[in-house]
């Protein structure tokens, strides 16, 4: 039987890691394209303030980077260390798109961000700028591989368990990497990258204007934040929602767990902006409910149903006995791997066969299963449908906020007038906002998945590796106490050198005569 407590403390240890992580991901997907688009901005003008505004925010990208390849390597050895039968089981299919991230984009990435730091006196403008954008385009690469890997393990397409290997393999790698789940994640991700460096550049350059340090360079970069934040902000609405969308075929249960919905409501299904949900007595109290709207998200119709989770707990139940039958031909194929009749019934029923797994948390042979275990199982497939549902709320909350913080920032920059005290004020203050709805953001779809860590193949409890407590407690102490210093030593630079601002001002100075045209003057604040 598998130690239930091995198995919290192995999604602890990985959880805490992926969460640190995740607060430098964010960062560095925003802040590097519009590091590159300042550095355009210089290529274009030939006005060095914006040469100056691009070293600066791009030392503050480097920090912030080192930080996160830090994080991000040490992250990927915990799948062979604490996750080793999840390796085994599918490492033929997730291994591939994390493999292609480190030689397409990793690489790629981490090679070019020297040349940009060490390259301004050896390489020209327009070289330099290339170097920059290839930079940008590396970090969004990497995020699209590696949630190709997690969306597919949200969504498991183009793979099939082999009875001869005992392993996930790829049938169809195209369907991999075009998996709509991945597809849905990889833009709503990176929006919201867009929208943590945007709010990092406002809030930066909020406090320059409220200390009346760097002006020039404040306005300027404040102006870029709040066009390029608007943009991300609305992205990340509209994209979200097609996530949302993505849910409807392929993770039901998330998106019942996430409406509070326990019930198939009659089409179109209702949005419900506040409740209190009760697993207990399985009913949200205090609903207050938004008709159609929940519908027309989920389905694009006014006629398609979103089942409620009871129906599809009760489904899942037929699951497993379907399950049951494909597991049972897989024992009689280690013994026989040429009966027809056992092939047969293992082809017809394999889809279900990991939800025979789940089994395995009270039995050690499925097959010996009582109907009360098989009950207990189902329920298994049960997360905490309180956290789920208000973390999107908040999540979407935040969202809107962005939409109205930025929308106002584009408007005041428009009239071309001194910034309101009150305005930078709330700039600075909402600083940390989208870090706190990013790690929400994860929490709905890592842990809106459970019981499951391959959605549907392989339950999260089977793919820990078999290792003492002791050793994941020791490491799961040492990687809080270096996550935590990483963390601290990043905050440390940050501040340092937000303190001292930019090494040259160079925006208090006149024009220098190596601009090749007046038709760009207006490009500030």
């Amino acid at each position: 039987m598998i130690d239930a407590t091995l198995v919290e403390l192995s999604r602890l240890q990985f959880a805490l890691t992926a969460m640190y992580h995740f607060l430098f991901v964010p960062l560095t997907l925003g802040l590097s394209f519009m590091i590159a688009i300042m550095e355009s901005v210089y290529v274009m003008t030939g006005r060095t303030i914006w040469r100056d505004m691009t070293k600066f925010w791009g030392l503050l990208f480097g920090i912030n980077f080192a930080m996160g390849v830090a994080t991000g390597i040490v992250m990927e050895f915990q799948f062979g260390t604490n996750w080793a039968y999840y390796s085994h089981y599918v490492g033929d299919v997730f291994g591939a798109p994390l493999a292609i991230e480190g030689l397409m984009a990793f690489f790629l990435e981490a090679t070019l961000v020297g040349l940009f730091f060490f390259g301004w006196d050896k390489l020209g403008k327009v070289q330099h700028l290339a170097v920059t954008w290839l930079v940008a385009l590396g970090s969004n690469l990497s995020a699209l591989w590696i949630l190709i890997a997690n969306g597919w393990m949200q969504n498991p397409v183009g793979a099939v368990f082999n009875p001869d290997t005992m392993r996930m393999e790829v049938t169809n790698f195209a369907e991999v990497i075009f998996n709509p789940v991945a597809q849905a994640k990889f833009v709503h991700t990176v929006a919201a990258g867009y929208v943590t460096g945007a709010m990092f550049v406002l809030s930066i350059s909020a406090f320059y204007l409220l200390r009346k340090r760097h002006v020039a360079l404040a306005k300027r970069s404040l102006t870029v934040a709040a066009s390029f934040g608007l943009a991300a902000a609305l992205s990340v609405v509209v994209l979200g929602d097609e996530s949302g969308y993505a849910l409807t075929d392929n993770q039901k249960m998330k998106l019942a767990m996430i409406e509070g919905m326990w019930h198939t409501e009659e089409a179109p299904a209702p949005f419900t902006i506040f409740g209190i949900p009760d697993r207990d007595a399985q009913e949200t109290h205090y609903e207050l409910r938004v008709p159609w709207m929940m519908g027309l998200i989920a389905t694009r119709s006014f006629t398609k149903e979103i089942p409620g989770i009871l129906e599809l707990v009760a489904l899942s139940e037929m699951h497993i006995r379907d399950g049951l039958v494909a597991y049972d031909a897989l024992e009689t194929l280690k013994e026989d791997s040429d009966n027809p009749q056992a092939r047969e019934a293992f082809l017809q029923n394999q889809q279900y066969l990991g939800y025979a797994l789940m089994l395995k948390r009270y039995v050690e042979d499925p097959r010996d299963a009582t109907d009360e275990q098989i009950i207990s199982a189902v329920q298994d497939s049960l997360p905490n449908v309180f956290a789920l549902f208000w973390s999107f709320r908040f999540m979407v909350a935040f969202g809107f906020y962005f939409i109205l913080l930025f929308g106002t920032a584009f408007y005041l920059c428009s009239l071309r007038r001194q910034m309101p005290r009150w305005f930078l004020r709330v700039a600075l203050l909402s600083l940390p906002l989208p870090w706190i709805a990013a790690e929400l953001g994860w929490l709905v779809a890592e842990y809106g998945r459970q019981p499951w860590v391959i959605e549907g193949v392989l339950p999260t409890f089977l793919g820990v590796s078999s290792i003492g407590l002791s050793n994941i407690l020791i490491s799961l102490a040492g990687f809080m106490v270096l996550y935590t210093v990483l963390a601290v030593i990043e905050i440390r630079l940050m501040v340092k050198y937000i303190r001292q601002g930019p090494e040259e001002d160079s925006a208090e100075k006149p024009a220098t005569a190596d601009r090749p045209s007046p038709a760009f003057d207006n490009i500030q604040a």
